[in-house]
């Protein structure tokens, strides 16, 4: 089992026992696994395999979990989770995906009012009935209701990109060591770069079609055939996602890359304008149309195929970074050589939202640094919670100035020698209160190398008093950069209701950043709003919110989300040296 799957079965694990009012710290302890598996680079496999580690070297990972992740890797199945699932009622699985209804919740609709369905639940709302049951009342009801919707919307039945990722790499992997196969590659929403992924769409360039595809059929993912014909092979892989196979030859390699990559309306663009050149594109290359004498066209020579950038040269374009085709200007822009240079990962040199264990984070300040020396960043900025989240022993006044002096002496310690290794900046993530003001005074904030200003609280609050807070928080002259500015969660949870424009507006108005929060939860800014926040002129950062070392990794998610929205390395504050990034912040009017 790959970890993002053992992730969610110690998840699923967590619910169930919370549902039947289990234990909290054995809840929690499964909590804590699979937030520890989950952000592992790592195959916990690879751990296993390694005479000189053991799975309890994991943080939070004793005897009983190791035991129990043993089993997954050698069975494919937890007894713990067969039994737990035959004890609770099928419908508590599906209530749980309504945003804002956990395990405890779910537990008392059922029992008080026999739900079963999402379709029930609805009625239930509709009927009034709900807001009867104890703890609940007539805003939840109202609540619940509005979320009905965005849990049975399909879209966010999808994998999260990062989960799809890991997984894209194993089968890829695996493809490549196939004698026969020649190239091994990656398409379809994956390949784009999208939040959430369907399925998985691998393409393969060989004559050994047979041979591929039993390769495929001999990884250690798959759980069924589930379609095989000439040159294609569906399987069911982990999290029962589908991996379609296609096989095709050499010269139709680069045409089969480019059209299972998508997305459709990018191919039906393309093919237009193939169209208009006497052309036509499919899969297996681009071809001449030849007209008959009865007004029908035929496929004549093969022009290209072998390459995507012979495809879209035989087409008069540059080749189009798969992160564009989504059926926008993209083939206008390339056509007028307007395409941008792409921001990538090795741009950035800061990272400027992270947490440590002097609040909710896993790791020391000293590990978070080490951490981000280790991976070649030039500075970075703790930012722990301020002390409005309680959940994660925000940090008051005192403590808060404990902790720049401790960074203080830190930045003394690097510049020991001539030429630190990073410079670490004395942040805080303040919060923006229900009532209007920030939970810390401005005293303090000015006192702040780098101030994050988040909305964790009120979230349902009308659209105009949410807006009123942000835009309050972007014209504070000590708050730097609004931290992930919509509050969604990708399958979890809606953004809260507001006015992005507004926020835009403001944001550039004041020279306040905005964040693309890298968290493959969250990527919010969306790749739109980061898009429009760049049009109008709004300094863009690309941060992590890490609450671990291994939290620094997603980096990449929001690297790839800020491609989607056609950022480049200028328009991202954090690939500026920090001198730079001075400069950029005393802009702010």
């Amino acid at each position: 089992m790959t970890n993002s799957e053992i992730a969610s079965v110690f998840d699923h694990v967590a619910d169930l026992l919370d549902y039947q009012g289990g234990n909290v710290f054995r809840v929690r302890a499964y909590r804590n696994a699979a937030h520890t598996i989950g952000g592992l680079v790592e195959p916990l496999a690879a751990v296993r395999a390694d005479a000189n580690r053991a799975l309890t070297d994991l943080d939070g990972i004793g005897d009983d979990l190791a035991g129990k992740i043993e089993e997954l890797l050698d069975t494919g199945r937890l007894p713990l989770l067969e039994e737990l699932k035959a004890q609770v009622p099928a419908a508590a699985f599906e209530l749980m995906r309504v945003p804002g209804l956990g395990p405890k919740k779910v537990k008392q609709l059922v029992d008080a009012l026999g739900i079963d369905s999402l379709e029930a639940l609805e009625q239930a709302c509709r009927e009034k009935r709900v807001e009867s049951v104890k703890g609940f009342g007539a805003k939840t009801q109202a609540a619940i209701l509005d979320n009905i919707a965005f849990a049975k919307d399909p879209a966010h039945a999808r994998m999260l990109w990062n989960d799809a990722d890991s997984i894209v790499q194993d089968v890829l992997g695996w493809m490549r060591q196939c004698p026969e196969a020649r190239q091994v590659e990656g398409a379809g929403s994956w390949r784009r770069g999208r939040e959430t992924v369907g399925d998985l769409d691998v393409v393969v360039d060989s004559s050994a079609t047979a041979a591929v595809m039993d390769h495929l059929e001999r990884w250690h993912g798959m759980a069924a055939v589930l379609q095989r014909g000439d040159t294609k092979t569906s399987i069911r892989g982990p999290q029962d996602i589908q991996i379609d196979l296609r096989v095709v030859a050499e010269e139709s390699f680069g045409a089969a890359l480019q059209y299972f990559t998508g997305s459709k309306e990018h191919n039906v663009k393309l093919r237009s304008r193939a169209r208009d050149r006497g052309l036509t594109i499919n899969e297996y290359g681009v071809h001449r149309l030849n007209a008959s004498a009865d007004g029908h066209h035929t496929r004549g020579d093969t022009l290209a195929g072998r390459t995507e950038a012979e495809v879209y040269e035989a087409v008069g374009l540059p080749w189009i970074p798969p992160e564009l085709r989504e059926g926008g200007n993209e083939l206008e822009r390339a056509e007028r050589r307007g395409l941008p240079t792409l921001i990538e990962l090795a741009d950035i040199r800061g990272d400027l939202h992270m947490h440590t264990t002097a609040t909710d984070g896993e790791d020391t300040l000293a590990d978070m640094v080490r951490a981000a020396i280790d991976r070649g960043l030039e500075y970075v900025a703790i930012t722990d919670h301020g002390q409005r989240v309680t959940m994660a022993r925000g940090l008051d006044r005192t403590r808060l100035l404990r902790q720049w002096d401790e960074i203080d002496r830190l930045n003394e310690s690097l510049a020991a020698d001539s030429m630190p290794p990073i410079t670490v900046l004395k942040g805080i993530e303040v919060d923006m209160l229900e009532k209007g003001g920030l939970d810390l005074p401005d005293e303090i904030l000015a006192r702040a190398d780098w101030v994050v200003a988040s909305l964790h609280y009120g979230q349902q609050q009308p659209r105009d008093r949410i807006t009123a807070r942000i835009i309050e928080a972007i014209e504070n002259p000590f708050v730097r950069v609004i931290g992930h500015p919509t509050g969604r969660l990708i399958n979890r949870r809606p953004a809260y209701d507001v006015d992005i424009n507004a926020v835009i507006e403001a944001a550039a108005r004041t020279g306040t950043f905005l964040e693309i929060n890298a968290n493959p939860w969250r990527l919010d800014l969306d790749d739109r709003h980061a898009a429009a926040a760049r049009k109008a002129g709004v300094p863009l950062v690309i941060s992590t919110d890490a609450h671990s070392i291994r939290g620094l990794d997603v980096m990449r998610c929001g690297i790839l989300q800020a491609r989607r929205a056609g950022l480049e390395k200028g328009d991202v504050a954090n690939t500026r040296s920090l001198a730079d990034l001075r400069r950029l912040m005393a802009q702010k009017g």
